[in-house]
């Protein structure tokens, strides 16, 4: 077999930083980043994470800023080396487990969970201190790919939301006059204080969970800015649905924590809060209407309607200090649009997924559907088999690390993905209420439990409308 060049500039760059043997190295689902990540495992247990991006101007922005985070003591992820070719490079490990996983596998009919509520607190508080470092020797030479959040910065992301999303999903307006508000936006906007660092994408996916602290990743996109701008993207991230108690209790910790160390005037950083908020849901609806309605991918389309309550709690109870009349209209007619509306949620399809022991019948469906995805998980590797895991299920960390370090559990997984993703898309397209997907091995305690428990946290991310079961049918007895 051909050998990955990624993988042995890695291997030899992580050999020559530690002085040990790579076991093994993983490459890890990708996101929406044209970065590729890698889990490299050495000798002596531990893990590092590699990266190979042939952005070379995007990777010295990343280097750039982290190198002077790291200075600083900010949560950042540890820069360990770089390749000559500076497209390979080697950072700390900080697990799996995001801020937006969190949320999703810990949210309650309430909704967030009072520890998914106590990490976002975490996050706000220390966001001020990684921002003010704007005004204390950051170097934005290297900012990528403008070196401030100016005006044509604005001009991209509102022509976005207009030929990508007014236009694909036939909303009415007219074009001047639209122009016109866009230009009274902005200048109202670049007249807020913008001498610090804007992280840009300051949103729970990069937001990483460990031993109980908040690590920010993916911010070499920074660049100066306003300090609204990412709160209104962490508190307004559309998939994440926050309350409007909860966005109103974190912007009250956060105007706390920069009160500290800074004089606020907290009505007029509310009333910029507000205007950023509206450009940065604009924004991330022309990125689903490209996505969606240009490229038909579902999950954005399923985005939308989070967006539009978003859209709607604006115009509601927001009050900006100027009037943007062809701007509202339009938004109005995106909340009322019938070709809007499909995509509205509704908890309508009811996903069931269990773990199984083979050596007991595969369960079956109480839906009248009468069946569903069923997966073989003992053609993976078996934990059962090493008596250190013996007490231990699918749901201990143990367990799941000793999973992750096998390249079939990731190729295993995302055809699973795939297939399941495939089969929701086309039950909330036709309005179905039930699907079943089972995962069963030998046991039904390890690897049964461990892709079942994923495939849950997969599903309650991607589709938070949907509602979902999760049984482990030999453990519960």
């Amino acid at each position: 077999m051909e050998k990955n060049p990624n993988i042995e500039e890695l291997r030899s760059l992580a050999q020559t930083l530690t002085g040990q043997a790579v076991t093994d190295i993983v490459e890890l689902p990708k996101s929406g980043s044209h970065r590729v990540y890698y889990r490299i495992a050495l000798q002596d247990g531990n893990t590092l994470i590699g990266a190979f991006n042939d952005d070379i101007v995007e990777n010295r922005a990343f280097f750039s800023y982290t190198r002077f985070f790291m200075e600083k003591g900010f949560p950042v992820p540890i820069l360990l080396a770089v390749a000559p070719d500076n497209m390979h490079y080697l950072q700390s490990d900080l697990g799996n487990e995001t801020l937006y996983d969190h949320l999703f596998a810990n949210r309650t009919e309430k909704g967030a969970s009072p520890e998914t509520i106590a990490y976002y607190e975490k996050a706000v508080r220390a966001l001020p201190a990684l921002q003010l470092s704007g005004k204390e020797g950051l170097d934005f030479s290297v900012a990528y790919p403008r070196a401030a959040f100016d005006r044509q910065s604005m001009q991209w992301d509102l022509n976005y939301f207009k030929y990508f999303f007014l236009k694909l999903a036939n909303v009415p307006f007219n074009e001047q006059r639209l122009e016109d508000d866009f230009n009274t936006l902005m200048d109202y906007l670049l007249t807020a204080d913008g001498d610090y660092f804007l992280y840009r994408d300051f949103q729970s996916r990069n937001i990483m969970l460990k031993d109980g602290e908040v690590y920010f990743i993916d911010y070499q996109g920074g660049r100066k800015g306003a300090l609204q701008y990412d709160l209104a993207s962490l508190l307004y991230q559309v998939r994440a649905d926050l309350s409007p108690a909860l966005r109103e209790h974190l912007l009250n910790v956060y105007l706390d924590t920069l009160s500290e160390r800074m004089p606020v005037d907290r009505k007029a950083f509310v009333s910029y809060f507000q205007g950023f908020v509206l450009i940065r849901i604009l924004q991330a609806m022309g990125a689903y209407g490209y996505r969606g309605y240009y490229e038909r991918k579902s999950h954005f389309l399923q985005s939308i309607p989070f967006a539009v309550r978003n859209l709607q709690g604006i115009l509601d109870h927001y009050e900006l200090p100027m009037a943007l009349p062809e701007l509202t209209s339009a938004l109005r007619a995106i909340i009322a649009s019938d070709f809007v509306k499909p995509y509205r949620p509704g908890a309508t399809l009811t996903v069931r997924v269990q773990s199984f022991s083979y050596r007991a019948a595969i369960p079956q469906d109480p839906s009248p559907n009468g069946g569903g995805f069923v997966f073989d998980c003992r053609v993976l590797p078996n934990p059962g088999r090493e008596p250190r895991f013996r007490a231990f299920t699918g749901r201990d960390a143990c367990v799941q690390e000793y999973l992750l370090a096998h390249p079939e559990i990731h190729d295993f997984e995302r055809h699973v993905f795939a297939l399941v993703d495939a089969a929701v898309d086309n039950y909330l397209t036709r309005h179905f209420d039930h699907l079943m997907v089972s995962f069963g091995c030998t046991g039904g305690q390890h690897r049964s439990v461990f892709f079942a428990e994923r495939t849950a946290q997969h599903l309650a991310c991607k589709y938070p409308e949907i509602n979902i079961i999760l049984k482990h049918t030999a453990q519960e007895k």
